[in-house]
């Protein structure tokens, strides 16, 4: 084989790799939002349009300054079904939802 019909093989060969390894189009989860109960200890979230998955996020601060933030998030699940967890007594820093996918 020349090495021109070797360096085009190749070539070829790369590019269908490239193009057979590219992701397919997707709409990443939104229509998202929260909400948050600190009385009663829970925060969730809701994406309803789009595809993939998100999770409540929660972050909180500890009374005891040495103990420091406390990080808190739901399961991941997917769009139109709500992500759920419990939170602390503790003061509530910020919510948010985080998506993937």
């Amino acid at each position: 084989m020349h090495a021109r019909t070797r360096a085009a093989g190749a070539a070829l060969l790369t590019t269908a790799i490239l193009v057979a390894g590219a992701p397919s189009a997707y709409a990443a989860p939104a229509d998202c939002g929260y909400q948050i109960s600190t009385g009663e200890r829970w925060a969730t979230s809701l994406c309803t349009s789009g595809t993939g998955e998100h999770r409540i996020r929660v972050l909180q601060r500890h009374f005891l300054p040495e103990i420091g933030l406390i990080p808190i998030e739901g399961p991941w699940q997917p769009v139109g079904t709500v992500s759920y967890t419990g939170i602390s007594p503790h003061t509530t820093v910020s919510v948010w939802v985080e998506t993937r996918g």
